[in-house]
């Protein structure tokens, strides 16, 4: 049989990665897609929204289609957890056309790439493309992620720091390794705004990467897949920063706190909440689901750096507990606090 070819999708918390899959999977042009979610946190949140896209059926996602990673970044756990993973899916190999695999916002993508080089791995799938996506209104503030100001505030207190922060690093990694870049929120920022984004993304991407615009993961499949790039074959073009390292360390401060609190919130109290939040704390990413009194609809919560977006997704299941769950992502915060703040404005115990 031939190789299986497998999508690596990276880019920082926020970027709309996820957006991306559910739209490929909605519009997948009757492949059979796998999906490997790499979650950062306890609490499954984007594993979730991926379920809840209504493509997997009940026997996909109990054979694996779905897959979730909740202890750490992908590629620092990849003996540990991402072998079993992929054996998992190459056992349904005959009924699946391709592999998508959504690495955490803090991973490197070329270790988990040199995995597809064991044995276990590579004599039945190989990297078939590299896509970066990059958040669009961050870029056009200065920074590849959100919350800017949090990661200035911590280079000037450390005086040892390198001119080039962990993140800034990492960006340039996604970038040399990518064969696409997805530019995602264009729509927040104004023409000339863009234009600048773009043309800097240029100058830094390999001769023949692509960069495309998408708003809200609206990207034809055919772009996505079908590279046949063998990246694994191929590293020595794609420079890193870590090449000549034997491992590497994620900034260790980074840290997930999830919430779940089994009471209802109303809207706009949830709002001023969170808000209190993000400007108490060095969060870089808040998500998750919230339940609304009286509403039979789940609210879902998004937060990058200081934007919040809600919207109601669908109905609640019958079988399903009306819990509040929020991860809150970010540097050194206190679970505690940031609980007893939403609870502060809970409502009543959701039956």
């Amino acid at each position: 049989m031939h190789k299986l070819p497998v999508t690596v999708l990276t880019g920082f918390l926020g970027a709309g990665k996820t957006t991306l899959i559910r739209h490929l999977l909605v519009n997948n042009g009757g492949r059979r897609l796998a999906v490997l979610v790499n979650e950062f946190g306890e609490v499954g949140i984007d594993g979730d929204l991926l379920r809840d896209c209504q493509v997997c059926d009940e026997e996909e996602t109990a054979a694996g289609r779905v897959i979730e990673l909740t202890n750490g970044c992908l590629c620092c756990t990849v003996q540990e957890e991402f072998l079993p993973a992929m054996e998992s899916l190459l056992a349904y190999r005959d009924r699946l056309d391709g592999i998508v695999i959504e690495t955490s916002g803090l991973a490197l993508p070329k270790p988990l790439i040199q995995a597809f080089q064991w044995p276990a791995v590579g004599h039945a799938a190989s990297v078939d493309g590299v896509v970066t996506v990059v958040d669009c209104a961050a870029l056009a503030e200065g920074s590849p992620v959100a919350d800017r100001a949090a990661l200035e505030r911590q280079q000037q207190a450390d005086p040892n720091l390198d001119h080039e922060t962990p993140l800034e690093e990492l960006f340039e990694d996604q970038l040399a390794c990518a064969d696409l870049v997805v530019l995602t929120k264009t729509d927040l920022v104004d023409a000339a705004a863009r234009q600048r984004v773009e043309a800097w993304l240029a100058s830094q991407l390999r001769p023949g990467v692509r960069l495309i615009a998408a708003i809200q993961g609206q990207v034809v499949p055919d772009v996505l897949i079908g590279f046949n790039a063998a990246v694994e074959a191929n590293l020595a073009g794609r420079p890193s920063h870590h090449d000549e390292e034997e491992d590497h360390d994620h900034d260790d401060q980074i840290m997930a706190v999830p919430v779940v609190l089994d009471q209802a919130f109303e809207l706009p109290g949830l709002t001023t909440a969170l808000r209190q939040i993000l400007e108490a704390w060095d969060i870089l990413r808040v998500k998750g689901f919230v339940a609304v009194p009286h509403k039979p609809l789940r609210l879902v919560v998004q937060g990058v750096g200081q934007r919040l977006t809600t919207h109601f997704d669908r109905p609640w299941h019958p079988q399903e507990s009306r819990q509040t769950r929020l991860v809150f992502i970010g540097r050194q915060l206190d679970a505690a606090r940031i609980t007893q703040g939403l609870q502060a404005v809970a409502g009543t115990p959701v039956a």
